[in-house]
């Protein structure tokens, strides 16, 4: 028997009871550390309430919303069966609550993930992340994140607000990032970028052919309709977003025409470059998004990588940058449009 115990009233179980919440433990086990059970004899002043309601005036320290999850997910038994968010209680029932870490709690846990450090010393880190590895841990990816990987591999990073990340990355889009490894260098950078003084080149394989070279100086904020989305906007709320592009090379895939774009960017909205080559009428190729959906077959995620990085170091003030060849998938998809890799 698990010894957090809500004294409503004193509890003397029979034999019967205790098979019947050791049964329910068994049954709610999912190989999943939990906290304590909570064991709460029901008292006659209960009768005729929503479990739910009565469970978050009984254990007030965890909020309702938490408890309906739990009840829903079966980790609430009433008497030995799973409980029901609605059920009415008759004020003698018998509750084992198991509660259970909720997903975002985890989410700063170090985790053994695999990086590609391009780029060390004591004030950064320069990673090229790879495309699939999401950056921070989020609604839907409270784990396995780069954010993760980090204190995994450098564990004074738990030191740093969001573990040294100043800027990101897309799931989907690979390359260069850069990580503070002091709250100095962070504060350095974060400012750099606010300044528009960091140099980040993108290389994006787009449908259709674009002028030799142009700039998109449009606004952008959410989506009106599609909140998963970012949309060029005149809103109050719309936020400035400026890309320069050049043309590099032009192929085809199958018989549609693409181009390799070159993208320079002054600000770093999120999807800014898919965004912005959209409203443009040239969509990258594998973005399911934002792209040609019928087209989406010849790649399994946007063409796009963050190749070129440049920036002042914050410690010595001196102009560094690096460059990284295009992830192999991405060189493959050069090689079937007819391009020279740049």
């Amino acid at each position: 028997m698990a010894n957090n115990v809500i004294p409503t009233e004193s509890i003397i179980l029979s034999n019967s009871e205790l098979d019947s919440v050791n049964n329910a433990q068994e049954e709610v086990d999912d190989g999943f550390p939990h906290a304590e059970a909570i064991e709460l004899k029901m008292r006659p002043d209960i009768c005729g309430e929503r479990l739910d309601k009565a469970l978050s005036k009984l254990v007030p320290q965890y909020s309702r919303s938490r408890i309906q999850q739990w009840i829903e997910a079966g980790f609430v038994t009433v008497d030995g069966q799973p409980g029901r968010t609605k059920m009415t209680l008759l004020g003698d029932e018998f509750i084992v609550i198991y509660p259970q870490a909720a997903p975002d709690e985890g989410a700063y846990k170090a985790e053994d993930i695999p990086l590609e450090i391009v780029y060390e010393d004591e004030s950064l880190l320069v990673i090229n992340k790879p495309a699939g590895l999401v950056v921070h841990p989020a609604a839907g990816n409270w784990s396995g994140t780069l954010l993760n990987g980090l204190l995994h591999h450098r564990p004074n990073l738990v030191s740093v607000p969001r573990a040294g990340i100043v800027h990101r990355l897309d799931k989907d889009t690979s390359g260069l990032m850069v990580v503070a490894k002091t709250l100095i260098a962070q504060t350095e950078l974060v400012r750099q970028l606010q300044a528009r003084s960091v140099k980040r080149e993108y290389a994006a394989l787009v449908w259709g052919t674009p002028n030799q070279s142009g700039t998109v100086d449009a606004a952008m904020a959410r989506h009106t309709r599609d909140r998963l989305k970012m949309a060029v906007s005149q809103s109050i709320v719309a936020k400035p977003a400026i890309t320069h592009f050049q043309r590099l090379a032009t192929g085809m895939l199958e018989r549609f025409p693409v181009t390799l774009v070159a993208c320079h960017l002054e600000t770093g909205r999120t999807h800014q470059i898919r965004v912005h080559m959209q409203s443009l009428g040239f969509p990258l190729v594998g973005d399911t998004l934002y792209g040609k959906q019928h087209l989406i077959r010849f790649f399994p995620r946007q063409a796009l990588q963050a190749r070129r990085l440049g920036l002042i170091h914050p410690q010595t003030g001196e102009l560094i940058e690096w460059e990284i060849p295009l992830a192999s998938d991405f060189a493959e998809l050069l090689q079937q449009a007819g391009m020279n890799l740049p």
